[in-house]
């Protein structure tokens, strides 16, 4: 357990970062900007390339050992932090304040791969908990894995907004190269037990996209339970688009960030509750429970313009994001052979995040042309402008309101349907659903 918890102190350190850097260009694009379209768009482009590269980042994992891994998605985010302090150093601050100027996006793509490449790290340690930890503690690992996210998330909110509103671009991408300085580091005094590991072919064979769907299509109902992660992500894609536009319009950056912090207390307590309790004997049943009660917050918490009725329904939704991320991990620990663990992570990433940039793209002029003009000058002010209020912000609150609805509405559903009573049964079976031998005989079948 020594290694284990000396990797997960490493990937709090990663993940604080890539974290801080990605919530501090998204607060200062739109201070700059005050373009909602324009943080759509950025939460479009990092799902798009989330959703694009999980293939080929799964593949790295399971082509080279799980330090090896960490130590290249570590040295490449050192890089592109490094080019996009000297491109901020270099470009006029003007520039930075038109939402088409082409020097703002370089700097927002560097920051962004800087921070995607971390997820070499997210698919790796999956696997490290695989090999570190035995198959009836997994699940209680898996939310300690969780906790040490919602603490990056926690720190991370709280200084994004502070370093941005007192000290500026600058500092932050400096803290940023430091911070990835100690993580490498840190990481090359940790040892990993594991196993040589033997592939031929090249790197872009071992993707294997075609035998890893092949794979995936030998558990049952595998497919359904990544499907129904997938058009949550769909919805999902609504809230990373669009609410720090809602927040910041009913406070402060400082404020937003701070209560970001404090909010992610949330990350931490549901993560150690996971740690703590497990997921129970059924953890496909929690899984829906869990997105039952997210989804009716959702409905809720936006109903008025008021900072508290936010706050505690994002607490409580963060409280349930650990248990929600921790069960698929944990299931697919169990169904899923070892050797192929990186692959199906990466799949499953890809898959689930490839909804979200649809939903980021499409988001912003949504809410620019449909809900905020209806509850200005639409009828949306006289249905329920009365009691709902009216505006920008309740256009973007009513948005999240219908989001919530169709999110409830495609849980209840999806716990009706065969994929969820297969899977649920597969789960039970003592052994992986299937060997690695099947899974060759199914690549050969394609």
């Amino acid at each position: 357990m020594k290694t284990f918890y000396s990797i997960l102190i490493n990937s709090l350190a990663a993940t604080l970062t890539n974290t801080f850097v990605w919530f501090a260009v998204t607060f200062w694009v739109y201070l700059e900007t005050r373009s909602v379209i324009a943080t759509s768009v950025m939460a479009g482009i990092y799902f798009a390339t989330v959703a694009l590269s999980g293939f080929f980042l799964g593949s790295i994992v399971d082509r080279y050992k799980k330090k090896t891994s960490m130590m290249i998605s570590g040295i490449v985010t050192l890089i592109l932090y490094v080019l996009a302090l000297l491109t901020y150093i270099i470009t006029p601050e003007a520039d930075f304040k038109n939402p088409a100027n082409i020097s703002l996006w370089i700097l927002i793509v560097l920051c962004l791969l800087g921070a995607l490449v971390g997820n070499i790290r997210a698919i790796a340690i999956s696997t490290v908990v695989t090999i570190l930890i035995e198959e009836d503690k997994r699940d209680k690992a898996n939310g300690l894995v969780g906790t040490v996210n919602g603490v990056s998330f926690l720190i991370a909110s709280i200084f994004s907004g502070l370093v941005i509103g007192f000290m500026g671009m600058t500092w932050m991408l400096a803290l940023a190269v430091g911070l990835t300085v100690v993580v490498l580091l840190h990481l090359i005094t940790i040892h990993i037990p594991e196993k040589e590991i033997v592939q031929t072919g090249t790197h872009m064979e071992n993707i294997d996209i075609k035998g890893t769907i092949a794979v995936v299509g030998l558990v049952p109902g595998l497919f359904g339970l990544i499907f129904f992660n997938t058009f949550n992500n769909f919805l999902g894609g609504v809230f990373m688009s669009l609410m720090d536009a809602y927040g910041l319009s009913l406070v402060s950056v400082q404020v937003w960030g701070i209560l970001w912090g404090v909010l992610s207390l949330g990350f931490i307590v549901g993560g150690l509750v996971v740690a703590k309790k497990g997921l129970g004997k059924k953890p496909l049943k929690t899984l829906f429970v869990s997105n039952i009660i997210m989804w009716t917050i959702c409905i809720f918490f936006t109903i008025q313009a008021s900072i508290v009725l936010l706050a505690v329904g994002m607490f409580i939704y963060l409280c349930l994001i650990p248990v929600v991320e921790a069960t698929e991990q944990t299931i697919l620990q169990k169904v899923i052979p070892h050797e192929r663990q990186g692959r199906v992570f990466g799949f499953a990433q890809s898959i689930e995040q490839a909804a979200s940039p649809i939903t980021a793209f499409m988001i912003g002029p949504i809410a620019k042309f449909i809900f905020i003009p209806f509850m200005t000058t639409g009828a949306g002010v006289d249905l329920i402008g009365s009691w709902f209020g009216t505006g920008t912000a309740r256009g973007l609150a009513l948005l999240f309101t219908v989001t919530g609805v169709l999110g409830l509405i495609v849980t209840l559903i999806a716990m009706q349907s065969k994929a969820y009573h297969k899977l649920s049964q597969v789960y039970k079976k003592p052994e992986p659903a299937f060997t690695e031998a099947d899974a060759m005989e199914a690549e050969r079948d394609i």
